[in-house]
């Protein structure tokens, strides 16, 4: 069939997508060289292959970097100094490698091994020195004391009544009552060492007379330790009267640290009557542990036996409740009681009673671990002093 229309064009071709190429793998593009300048004062030069290059900045010295932006960290300095010097622990195990002989000479030389042993036991006495003088340290925390008798020295005079006379104003019968007191003598104390005041030794003092005698607002007499007191080596209480005289004196004990008097159904649970509360802990604590009553599964509670259960009341309790549970079984301790009566019979004279009583002072072993670890301070201070030369 003919075409309709013979004398039309044919339709341009659809147009193409772009095709992509790979990298021509001939030799590199031609680099053409760049305008030289004529700067003088260090502009652009040309290179030797015709690139552009900057020429090479001076070097000026002691020129600080610059400051670090915000949220930089600045860079460390750097310390090129040639003559440094080294750190002491560094500079004391050369010491100590510098004491070692060397294998050939030990081996030129059998005497030396006697050297070496030196060596090796001066190295086992330090490390024994250390370990006890940790000891020590450990020990010092806590309180160090012995038991001392003191000696409690009460003694009454009586003076009789005296008449008017022309030259003399007449006097009424009285009494005067001394509490004194002193450590008894130690062999191993030393003597130059000042003794302590009978004062120091009590809380409170209180001296109860015959309220028949001298009325409910004049029968006693107290003594209470304040910050500001001051020690003293007696008491005096003089009274008229020319009566027997019947007294009570309570002495409370001043412990450091603080004791306790427990309850007592829990000191006879646990044989103790007064104490520190760190010793009663420890005492309940192995009270548990002799009886099995840690539990097995949450080891933190504790199963109360019978005898617990009516003292703490509950059947279960945590370890950590202990020292909470324990504030209301502890009570002030006991005081002192001494009975004494005051005599009036006789003409001024002195009568005196003596009591002995436990109490407890400082350790004497205590001032001399301080000595020792004073001594080794400074020996250690002799040594370092020694190294650093």
């Amino acid at each position: 069939m003919a075409a309709r229309f013979p004398n039309q064009q044919q339709p341009p071709a659809a147009a193409q997508p772009p095709q992509r190429y790979p990298s021509p793998s001939g030799p590199p593009m031609r680099q053409y060289p760049a305008a030289p300048t004529f700067s003088s004062g260090g502009g652009m030069t040309n290179s030797p292959g015709g690139m552009m290059q900057r020429p090479p900045q001076p070097q000026y010295p002691n020129i600080r970097p610059p400051m670090p932006g915000p949220g930089q960290k600045r860079p460390a300095p750097s310390d090129t100094r040639p003559n440094q010097q080294q750190p002491k622990g560094n500079k004391k195990k050369k010491k100590l490698a510098d004491k070692i002989l060397p294998q050939k000479v030990r081996d030129l030389v059998p005497e030396s091994q006697a050297y070496m042993d030196l060596l090796a036991f001066e190295r086992k006495l330090d490390s024994t020195i250390m370990r006890k003088r940790l000891d020590i340290q450990e020990a010092l925390k806590r309180p160090m004391k012995q038991k001392r008798k003191l000696r409690i020295f009460i003694s009454n005079t009586f003076y009789p009544a005296k008449e008017a006379t022309e030259s003399e104003e007449g006097t009424v019968a009285s009494w005067e009552l001394r509490v004194e007191g002193r450590l008894l003598e130690d062999p191993k104390s030393d003597p130059s060492k000042v003794k302590r005041k009978f004062s120091s030794f009590f809380k409170s003092l209180v001296i109860e007379l015959d309220k028949d005698l001298y009325g409910p607002d004049n029968h006693l007499v107290e003594w209470h330790r304040t910050p500001t007191t001051q020690e003293t080596d007696g008491f005096q209480v003089k009274r008229p009267g020319d009566k027997n005289v019947r007294c009570t004196i309570l002495l409370l004990l001043d412990y450091q640290p603080l004791q306790f008097k427990l309850d007592p159904r829990l000191a006879r649970l646990l044989g103790v009557h007064t104490q520190t509360r760190p010793v009663i802990i420890c005492a309940l604590w192995q009270y548990i542990k002799t009886h099995k009553l840690q539990d097995q599964h949450e080891r933190e509670f504790i199963n109360c036996d019978k005898y617990l259960e009516q003292i703490f009341s509950c059947t279960k309790m945590k370890f950590a409740e202990i020292p909470q549970r324990l504030t209301p079984l502890l009570h002030p301790p006991d005081p002192i009681v001494i009975n004494h009566t005051i005599s009036v019979e006789g003409t001024e004279q002195k009568q005196t009673a003596c009591y002995d009583i436990d109490v407890e002072v400082d350790d004497t072993l205590k001032a001399q671990m301080n000595s020792f670890l004073l001594s080794t301070a400074s020996q250690q201070e002799i040594q370092s002093c020694r190294r650093d030369k």
